[in-house]
């Protein structure tokens, strides 16, 4: 099965095993700083994480990035159906962009400003990109669980 067609078997999986998205994690090519930059949007696997509650509450679209040094990780949806960003959510929403070793491996990685917390970033295919959100998660969610989420360029 090629890699595109295992992502999205578990972007539409209820329930995906946390160690089936490790292994397709495992399976896909680093990506670097200047990659990931420009607007995207973004959802994420249904493993019950209250980071997806969290999103959805806040009315989460996706990301954007805009330098290395300027990075918005919480680009939201108001009311209006305007898009901006939400700097107030989750602790704040202001980051940047590293290349970072992560599991081995050195791929892009978003650096939240105001808490430690970090999404790092691996190609699915040229506009996809699957994330893995680590760090300090207990006192933003309430658990220690990576957070995996995907993310698709926006034209």
């Amino acid at each position: 099965m090629s890699l595109r067609a295992r992502f999205d078997a578990l972007a539409a999986a209820p329930g995906p095993a946390p160690a089936d998205l490790d292994a397709l994690w495992s399976d896909l090519a680093p990506v670097r700083v200047e990659e990931m930059l420009g607007s995207w949007h973004g959802g994420d696997f249904d493993t019950g994480h209250p980071a997806s509650a969290l999103l959805g509450k806040i009315g989460w679209h996706g990301k954007r990035f805009d330098s290395p040094l300027e990075a918005h990780p919480l680009i939201c949806r108001g009311q209006d159906g305007v898009l901006y960003a939400n700097t107030a959510a989750a602790g704040g929403g202001s980051a940047s962009l590293w290349d970072v070793r992560f599991r081995g491996e050195v791929t892009a990685t978003l650096v939240y400003d105001a808490m430690a917390v970090l999404d790092h970033f691996k190609a699915v295919d040229g506009q996809t990109v699957m994330g893995i959100m680590n760090g300090k998660l207990e006192p933003v969610f309430g658990t220690a669980d990576p957070y995996y989420f995907w993310l698709e360029r926006e034209a």
